[in-house]
C-alpha cells in the first residue's frame, strides 16, 4: 500500500511538472504562432474596414450601421479594435509565443553560428551533395589557387590545419542564419508599442472653427482632458477635384503656451503637428450651420447718402453712421415658417436667413430686419437704412482627431529592424566553400572543393559551378607554366 502511495505521489510530480513544459512547448511551436499571427492579421483588418472610434463622426457611425448592429460592434469592442482588451491580450500572447520559440532554438542557431564547421572529415565529403574534384600537380598549387579565386569571388579564405589535414574553407553573409530573429525582435517591438499604445495612449476628438483656441478635448471613454498646452485653428480648409468630389482637407495650426506661440504647422491627413508628445491629425471638414461674417450695402431709406458697404460678424453691432448701427440677432441656415415662428429645418444653409435688428439713437427704437423680407416679422421698411446684395460666408470646422501614443518609438523601430531584417532574409544568402587536397579511388592527387547555401539552391549551384571552372581553368594555366608537376599525376596523364 505504502508503495503504490509514493508511486501515485511521485506521478504526480512528474505530470505537475509537465504540465508547465508542455505549455512552454506549445507556445514556441510554430504553428501556434503562425495561427496567432493569422487571428492578429485578421483582427488589424477588421479594425481598418469596421469605422472606429473617436475618428469617425457619430452621425457616420448611425448612418453607416444599424441601432442593432452597432450596439453588438460596440459590446465585442469591434469600433476601437485596437484599445480592446482582448486585442491587447493577443498581443501579449503572440510576443510570448516569438519569445518561447526564439529561447527554444536560439541555442542551437548561435552554436552554428558562433563555431561553423570549417574542416571537411570524409564522412562529411560524402554527405555533400555539392561538390567537384579538380586534378592538381600539388598542395600548394591548389591551395594557392583556390584561395586567389574565393578571394576574387567576395570570399575571405581561412586556412584551417588539423593534426592529420589542412584545409581552405571560406564563407559568405554567416549572419543571414540570424536574419529570423532579427525579424522576430522586430515583432516583438512593433508588438510592445502597440500594448504601450493600447494601456497608457489617449485619444480624442477635438472640433474648432478659424479663430478659435482650445485647451481641453474630449477622450473616447467620454472623459475630458486637459492639456498643458492650447491649440488654435487660424485656418481650414477643403480643395476639390473638378467633378467637385473632395481632395483634401487641411488646416493652419498653432501650438500655444505661457501665453506664446511655440509652432506652427499646415497639416493634412496622415502629416499630424506633434508638439510634446501629442499628435493633432486632420480628421474631418465640414459646415457648423453657423454664419461667420454678412457682407452687405446699407443704402439709406430717405435717399440721400451714399451706400455703404459693411461687414456683419456674431460678435456685437456694427456702426453704419453716427447715429445708426446694426447686429446680427439670429442666423436660421434652412429656414421654415410655421406656428407663428420661424424656426431651421437643417443645418444645412440651403435656405438661409438673416435676422437682424437695426438701432438708431434718433427714434430710440429697434427695428427687425429680415433678409429675406420675410412677411409678418419684417420691418424693413421702418429701417432707416435698405439692406442689399447680401454675400454670406458659413462659418467651417475642422475635425482633429488627437492622440498620444508613448509606444509609437517602438512601432517605428521594429518597423526598420524589420525592413533590415527582411532585407538580410532575401537578400543575403549564406554560402560555404571548403577547398582541401585529396587522393581519389585511382591515388590521384585532387582538389575536393564542396558547397552549401541556406537557400535558393538553384543560383548556388550555378555560381559554383563557375567557381570551379575558375580553379580548373587557373590550375592548367600554371601547369601550362611550368608548375611542379608529381611523377604520379604525370603518369596518369
Amino acid at each position: 500500500m505504502a508503495r503504490c502511495v509514493l508511486f501515485l505521489l511521485a506521478k504526480g510530480e512528474i505530470m505537475a511538472a509537465s504540465v508547465p513544459r508542455k505549455i512552454w512547448q506549445t507556445l514556441g511551436a510554430i504553428k501556434t504562432g503562425v495561427v496567432l499571427l493569422i487571428l492578429v492579421v485578421i483582427l488589424s483588418a477588421a479594425g481598418t474596414v469596421i469605422l472606429q472610434r473617436p475618428a469617425t463622426d457619430p452621425d457616420e457611425m448611425q448612418r453607416s450601421y444599424s441601432p442593432q448592429m452597432l450596439r453588438v460592434l460596440d459590446a465585442m469592442k469591434l469600433t476601437d479594435v485596437f484599445h480592446a482588451w482582448w486585442f491587447v491580450l493577443l498581443l501579449l500572447l503572440v510576443s510570448l509565443s516569438i519569445i518561447a520559440a526564439s529561447i527554444q532554438r536560439f541555442p542551437n542557431s548561435w552554436r552554428y553560428y558562433a563555431r561553423p564547421y570549417k574542416s571537411p572529415d570524409d564522412n562529411f565529403r560524402k554527405a555533400l551533395g555539392t561538390h567537384a574534384a579538380i586534378l592538381i600537380p600539388g598542395e600548394d598549387v591548389g591551395f594557392a589557387v583556390a584561395d586567389d579565386v574565393l578571394r576574387k569571388n567576395g570570399f575571405k579564405a581561412e586556412h584551417i590545419v588539423r593534426a592529420d589535414s589542412v584545409s581552405l574553407f571560406g564563407e559568405r553573409h554567416r549572419i543571414s542564419e540570424m536574419a529570423v530573429y532579427i525579424v522576430h525582435a522586430s515583432l516583438l517591438l512593433i508588438f510592445m508599442g502597440g500594448i504601450v499604445d493600447a494601456l497608457y495612449g489617449w485619444s480624442g476628438f477635438l472640433m474648432l472653427t478659424t479663430g478659435e483656441t482650445a485647451n481641453s478635448f474630449e477622450q473616447r471613454n467620454g472623459k475630458l482632458r486637459v492639456l498643458p498646452f492650447a491649440i488654435r485653428c487660424d485656418g481650414a480648409g477643403q480643395e476639390n477635384y473638378t467633378d467637385g468630389t473632395p481632395k483634401k482637407w487641411w488646416s493652419k495650426l498653432a501650438a500655444i503656451e505661457d501665453g506664446r506661440e511655440v509652432v506652427r504647422k499646415e497639416i493634412v491627413v496622415n502629416d499630424p503637428l506633434v508638439y510634446r508628445g501629442v499628435r493633432f491629425y486632420q480628421a474631418n471638414y465640414g459646415d457648423t450651420g453657423k454664419m461667420a461674417t454678412l457682407t452687405l450695402n446699407a443704402n439709406p431709406t430717405s435717399g440721400s447718402g451714399e451706400s455703404k458697404e459693411i461687414v456683419l460678424g456674431l460678435e456685437g453691432p456694427t456702426q453704419i453712421d453716427a447715429d445708426t448701427s446694426v447686429r446680427v440677432a439670429e442666423f436660421i441656415p434652412d429656414y421654415v415658417v410655421g406656428d407663428g415662428r420661424v424656426y431651421a429645418r437643417s443645418n444645412q444653409p440651403v435656405n438661409p436667413a438673416v435676422h437682424l435688428v437695426v438701432t438708431s439713437k434718433k427714434s430710440g427704437k429697434d427695428v427687425n430686419v429680415w433678409l429675406p423680407p420675410i412677411p409678418g416679422f419684417e420691418e424693413n421698411e421702418a429701417a432707416p437704412y435698405q439692406f442689399e446684395n447680401p454675400r454670406l460666408e458659413m462659418a467651417h470646422f475642422t475635425g482633429l482627431q488627437v492622440s498620444h501614443e508613448p509606444g509609437q518609438w517602438a512601432v517605428w523601430g521594429g518597423v526598420i529592424l524589420m525592413g533590415l531584417g527582411l532585407a538580410v532574409v532575401f537578400y543575403l544568402v549564406h554560402i560555404r566553400l571548403w577547398a582541401v587536397p585529396v587522393r581519389d579511388a585511382q591515388g590521384q592527387l585532387v582538389l575536393w572543393i564542396g558547397g552549401a547555401a541556406n537557400k535558393n539552391k538553384d543560383a548556388f549551384e550555378q555560381r559554383f559551378r563557375k567557381i570551379v571552372e575558375e580553379i580548373e581553368a587557373e590550375v592548367k594555366a600554371r601547369r601550362e607554366a611550368g608548375a611542379p608537376v608529381p611523377a604520379d599525376v604525370l603518369a596518369a596523364n
